[in-house]
């Protein structure tokens, strides 16, 4: 159990860790590029390390580098082994992730559903549709699904448009055509950072892709590269915007390092709505609180979830939501990418006092400034958590946060991060 206290603004410098986002998929390739490959900055999150077990339980050896713990050597198994363990299968979403390199493997991929946050209904049937399109045979059970690989040679283009921009399925898409060794043209695909990284990850070891709003276009490598590739897993823009909503709300002016500034163009632009600046400088966001709390200059903010090129990532939209509770005016509030993240938020920030008028199952309002009062509270997914640690710093009195494994899932060490700004913050027993 985590308690917090409001106190001074927080102000000085963090590092954040890598992208839990974007270390789960990337993992997921260095598998299925069968060959040794060098990961680095790899956060020690919960799932990261749930998905390290998994690889290992299903023949790959994975290695942490000496005196290096965020950098870890992904061998490719020699053969497979008779039992695979998927056990921690079900307890993470990203072990989806898997199937193509367990095609190469085995021939075959047998999984129990996804867990991961409670966050309403995120269905497979699009990734499905993807290993169809390469001729795979899927078959859904109660306890979870399989696909067999089709037995298909390699050659030839595999052609597929996805009916929205699903970054799951864009990833399914890339990997089985890298373990195939087949072109792939796919329509309509996600452009999030954390597909990008992977297609640099497959250019550095070799493949060609290029990649636009309406077409990603992956090709065989001619030849691979002999060396061992290194990849980085970019900083946790998430991480980075819960900090900087954290900043903001008490009014402090810190340094965020670790992250690049390309991937917080959509969140900086809410920032600025609500009056706080932001600037970034190389790869560091540099948030100013002090002057937006004492006068505040903002515009009511309108934080819409989207899927498409350039929108606001939805794992942005609750740590804005407990910043906009202190901030002047009416802010909108939609996510429908994940139904049920309003859900589990709202009736948490409400035990602070938070007045926040459902629209509907995906869409809210609120009305600012309001006064929030320590409680007792639930991280009931990764993203509630963080952006109950938000808003506990501006509530008057103590705030408890349960459901810390939950927070830990997405982030190492959040509580920490906070503390060395200067947050009145303490971990405590159940």
């Amino acid at each position: 159990m985590i308690a917090v206290r409001p106190g001074s603004p927080l102000a000085g410098s963090v590092t954040v860790d890598g992208s839990k986002n974007a270390a789960l998929p990337m993992l997921a390739t260095a598998a299925a590029v069968r060959r040794n490959v060098q990961l680095e900055n790899v956060p020690a999150s919960a799932d990261v390390q749930a998905m390290v077990a998994l690889l290992q339980g299903t023949g790959w050896h994975v290695a942490r580098a000496v005196g290096r713990p965020d950098t870890l050597l992904v061998m490719a198994p020699e053969h497979a082994p008779a039992v695979p363990d998927l056990t921690r299968a079900s307890a993470i979403r990203a072990s989806y992730y898997l199937v193509p390199a367990l095609l190469a493997l085995r021939g075959t991929a047998r999984l129990p559903w996804p867990g991961g946050c409670p966050i309403g209904q995120r269905g497979m049937e699009l990734h499905f549709k993807v290993y169809e399109a390469f001729g795979d045979h899927v078959t859904v059970q109660d306890a979870g699904y399989c696909v067999e690989a089709s037995g298909q040679g390699s050659g030839g283009t595999v052609s597929h448009a996805l009916p929205f921009r699903s970054r799951g399925a864009t990833i399914a898409a890339v990997l089985r055509a890298v373990v195939a060794d087949r072109a792939l043209r796919l329509g309509r695909p996600n452009l999030s950072p954390e597909v990008l990284t992977v297609l640099d990850a497959l250019r550095s070891a070799g493949w060609q892709a290029k990649v636009n709003d309406r077409l990603l276009a992956l090709d065989p490598a001619p030849t691979l590269a002999d060396e061992i590739p290194a990849w980085r897993v970019p900083g946790d823009k998430v991480e980075a915007g819960t900090l900087a909503c954290a900043v903001a709300a008490t009014g402090g002016k810190a340094r965020i390092d670790g992250v690049h500034g390309r991937d917080l163009v959509p969140f900086r632009a809410a920032l600025q709505r609500l009056g706080i600046p932001t600037s970034v400088r190389g790869e560091a966001l540099l948030v100013d609180g002090s002057s937006s709390n004492a006068s505040p200059t903002g515009r009511p903010l309108r934080a819409i979830a989207t899927l498409s090129p350039g929108g606001l990532d939805a794992d942005f939209e609750p740590p804005l939501m407990a910043l906009a509770l202190g901030r002047p005016g009416t802010h909108l509030f939609a996510d429908s990418i994940n139904p049920g993240r309003h859900g589990n938020l709202l009736p948490q920030l409400a035990r602070l006092g938070a007045d926040i008028e459902e629209i509907s199952p995906t869409e809210c309002r609120l009305t600012g400034p309001q006064r929030l009062t320590g409680a007792g509270v639930e991280a009931t997914d990764i993203r509630t958590g963080s952006a109950l640690m938000v808003a506990a710093l501006t509530a008057r009195g103590i705030t408890t946060l349960g459901g810390v494994s939950q927070l830990r899932r997405g982030h190492a060490d959040l509580p920490g991060k906070l503390l060395q700004l200067g947050a009145d913050i303490c971990e405590v027993a159940p």
